[in-house]
């Protein structure tokens, strides 16, 4: 089916060009574009992340070379570096941000079946965040500290696939804790944090929406026990203890009782503790969920070595958050693909593999095979050899 179509065709297939007709109608993303439509722009800009290109002129010599190739990879307008800047610069980012949520929809769909391998059937997500330093000279107005410049994009995780269901790209300055403001809570979800989340009043929030939360306590917590469960210590738990809040601000942004759990973890040998509003589920296995959390920092190293998210082709604002939401949607294309391919390979594979297959008229599921290929000798006495002594 796939037959003579490039690499980059076949994987744009699982982008469906009806919703992102929605996406630019709803902010009149191609008004006076007479060539170079926002469908162009994202998808030059989708070949950029796939190739990991280092610069507009980078972009636009690889792909002059493709020729007519152009127009079966889904490119029809003119390609130059102004018109791609300009398109960068002045065109909505929340075309793509918008577009970044049909894919995200579609991918949790098909990753609801994603075992996360504790035994736990609810759906379980993980807050975090990453800073991209930007050179001070080209982005003046990314401040963060005297001597350094930079973006912050805090993100929901759902664990299940590992999908970015929430993010929101702001000023490095901004604290962790802003984030939950952002949120819309999932009744009867877990969100797992860190200490840069601990703020009760706003934890409260989790609680009266019927969600669980966990995290950590800092160094100076103050609280009173008042109950202990008993517990195993072969399996790491040292307490399991119910408590409240001690101090005045905390315990008036959060009335009610929590959950203390100790924990000791072998392989570090250190003791944990974490605190949660789940008084529901086995010591160990909140230990377990809490461990999960690894899953984002993994996420954030993966998406700054396959992805173009560390240097920047436009210097403005709107440039900056263009190339991370289509950033998030050739990750989503990824992963959408990846499933409904039903590949063995895993996707640090997969993009090796797009980076430098992307203009092969191969099906894709032949080049994502993990099976070795056959090589197949042509004799040819007019063909030069390079060794041949």
């Amino acid at each position: 089916m796939n037959s003579g179509r490039a690499l980059f065709a076949q994987m744009v297939e699982h982008l469906s060009r009806h919703e992102f007709r929605k996406c630019v109608a709803r902010y009149d993303g191609n008004r006076r574009v007479r060539s170079f439509t926002c469908w162009d722009q994202f998808l030059v800009m989708a070949f950029a992340q796939f190739t990991f290109r280092e610069s507009l002129r980078d972009i636009v010599s690889c792909l002059r070379s493709a020729g007519s190739g152009l127009y079966h990879m889904g490119i029809s307008g003119n390609i130059s570096r102004s018109t791609l800047a300009d398109a960068n610069e002045s065109r909505d980012w929340r075309i793509f941000a918008d577009f970044a949520q049909v894919l995200i929809a579609e991918a949790r769909g098909l990753y609801l079946d994603h075992d996360l391998g504790i035994g736990l059937t609810e759906k379980v997500y993980a807050l975090d965040s990453t800073i991209i330093d930007l050179c001070m000279s080209l982005f003046p107005w990314a401040i963060y500290k005297s001597q350094q410049h930079a973006v912050k994009v805090h993100t929901q995780l759902d664990l299940r696939g590992n999908i970015p269901t929430l993010l929101h790209i702001s000023p490095a300055k901004v604290h962790d804790v802003n984030f939950l403001d952002q949120h819309q809570i999932e009744p009867g979800a877990f969100y797992i944090m860190d200490r840069g989340y601990l703020d009760f009043a706003r934890l409260y929030r989790f609680t009266t929406g019927a969600a669980f939360f966990v995290t950590r306590p800092r160094g100076n917590f103050r609280f009173q026990r008042i109950a202990s469960a008993p517990v195993d210590k072969t399996t790491g738990v040292r307490c399991d203890q119910t408590i409240s809040l001690v101090w005045y601000y905390t315990r008036k942004g959060y009335p009610q009782r929590l959950r203390r759990i100790g924990f000791y973890d072998v392989e570090q040998r250190r003791r944990i503790t974490f605190i949660t509003n789940n008084f529901a589920l086995p010591a160990r296995m909140i230990a377990d969920l809490y461990r999960l959390r690894w899953q984002i920092e993994l996420f954030f190293k993966w998406i700054k070595q396959h992805l173009r998210i560390k240097a920047f082709y436009g210097t403005s604002d709107n440039a900056v958050k263009t190339q991370i939401w289509i950033a998030v949607c050739v990750y989503l294309t990824t992963l959408i693909a990846h499933k409904r391919m039903e590949l063995k390979i895993d996707l640090h594979t997969m993009m090796q593999i797009l980076s430098v297959s992307i203009f092969e008229k191969t099906p894709a599921k032949t080049l994502f095979s993990p099976e070795p290929k056959e090589l197949i000798e042509v004799e040819n006495h007019k063909q030069l050899q390079m060794f041949d002594l």
